[in-house]
């Protein structure tokens, strides 16, 4: 999506020019209550809750939204490792899903993600099994997987 938020007509470009290289600003949108408009310099992307949670599903939640960084750098990851080896990947499809713990499982549970990927193309079973493992190296999956410190403070 542009700029402009096509659902309201807003214009976040002169937001976006506060926005440092690498960086991301989280606002509110006209989509009340729980609409966020998410952007970096160039890119603007939208999310909310569904009606039941009284959000307008104005965009993905912010569960989706991490499958959604999951499946793309996964995605990319693959093709990028496939593109320098000279393999040809046909279609390449990944679903994801998160599965909540079982009630009165073990403690402490944890959600768990569902990724399935759908590769299709002229390759060899080595190749196929190289590209699954280069999966599970793309920097999202990392960061899930081995977690992040993350400061806060207020704003100046």
């Amino acid at each position: 999506m542009s700029d402009v938020d096509a659902g309201t007509g807003a214009d976040w470009s002169a937001l976006q020019a506060t926005v440092p290289p690498g960086a991301v600003l989280v606002t509110a949108t006209a989509a009340e209550p729980w609409g966020q408009a998410m952007m970096t310099q160039k890119h603007v992307v939208f999310a909310d809750e569904p009606a039941e949670l009284k959000g307008r599903d104005s965009g993905p939640d912010s569960h989706e939204l991490a499958l959604m960084a999951l499946g793309a750098c996964t995605a990319i990851t693959v093709r990028m490792y496939a593109a320098r080896k000279g393999w040809a990947i046909d279609k390449l499809d990944i679903r994801l899903s998160f599965r909540q713990p079982p009630a009165g499982g073990p403690k402490p549970a944890r959600e768990q993600i569902d990724r399935t990927i759908a590769l299709e193309g002229p390759l060899d079973v080595e190749q196929r099994a190289r590209l699954f493992e280069i999966a599970d190296r793309c920097p999202i999956h990392r960061l899930l997987t081995n977690g992040a410190d993350i400061h806060t403070e207020s704003a100046p």
